[in-house]
């Protein structure tokens, strides 16, 4: 069993105003786990949150009868299966996987590439939704997969379109879509378009993405256009007014 020893750490943090100190502390050792380490031993833990051990062990009793963490048979301890019941709940919350998954999946089968739907989750970008392409390179990226906003054609889109629209960013807003090189990972591109609903309300970045070496010019005006015309018919789905996407993509065509 691992050892209740309390680390060298402050345990005194203050909670958010109006929250409850339990509640941010479970939610700091859930946040610990990442997809690089996907198990930790009860020590990680306490180093990634500054946690006293003891306290750690109080919260994953809790955490663990709530479906939220599990223990192996090693000691250490891994996420359990009630997030992946809230990460559903999530998606279907947004209402737009029925009109947006077959938007996706029409983009893959079209460019051979990844397509992917980002959302803004506080100061990250969220991957929504993803399908990925029948060839053999791929992407080790998952739907819920959070990254920085400032980073990623997706990131611009998000920062340009989404409240409250980031200054800096007007070439963007005026030609409706954005790409990135290696902004993320030196060997990847990506183009991303807005998405609207009804009212013009931001939904989200339209993505497509995959090796640089498959994003020269001339291919990315290609699926530049593209992408506008999937953002458009993605758009009509939830009720939006596409007339701006459709010219972004007459000039493009132009």
């Amino acid at each position: 069993m691992p050892s209740t020893n309390d680390s060298p750490t402050e345990d005194s943090r203050s909670p958010a105003e109006g929250g409850v100190a339990a509640v941010d502390r479970a939610f700091a050792i859930l946040a610990a786990f990442d997809a690089e380490r996907s198990t930790l031993p009860l020590a990680e833990i306490a180093r990634r949150t500054g946690l006293y051990k003891s306290t750690i062990l109080r919260l994953m009793s809790s955490l663990e009868r709530a479906g939220f963490v599990r223990r192996q048979a090693d000691g250490q301890y891994g996420i359990g299966h009630e997030p992946l019941r809230l990460a559903q709940l999530y998606q279907a919350s947004f209402r737009l996987r029925d009109a947006i998954y077959p938007v996706l999946e029409a983009l893959t089968e079209e460019t051979g590439e990844t397509s992917s739907f980002y959302v803004i989750e506080h100061d990250s970008r969220v991957v929504l939704f993803r399908v990925e392409p029948r060839r053999a390179v791929r992407f080790s990226i998952h739907e819920g997969d959070r990254f920085p906003l400032h980073a990623g054609a997706s990131g611009k889109i998000l920062r340009a379109f989404g409240p409250p629209a980031e200054r800096g960013l007007e070439e963007v807003r005026a030609r409706f879509w954005a790409t990135s090189h290696g902004e993320r990972d030196p060997e990847t591109a990506s183009i991303s378009a807005p998405v609207f609903g009804v009212g013009h309300e931001f939904k989200g970045a339209l993505t497509l993405s995959g090796p640089a070496e498959r994003f020269n010019k001339e291919q990315l005006q290609a699926a530049s256009a593209l992408l506008l015309k999937r953002a458009a018919q993605a758009t009509s789905l939830l009720g939006g007014d596409t007339l701006e996407l459709q010219a972004a993509r007459e000039r493009l065509e132009d």
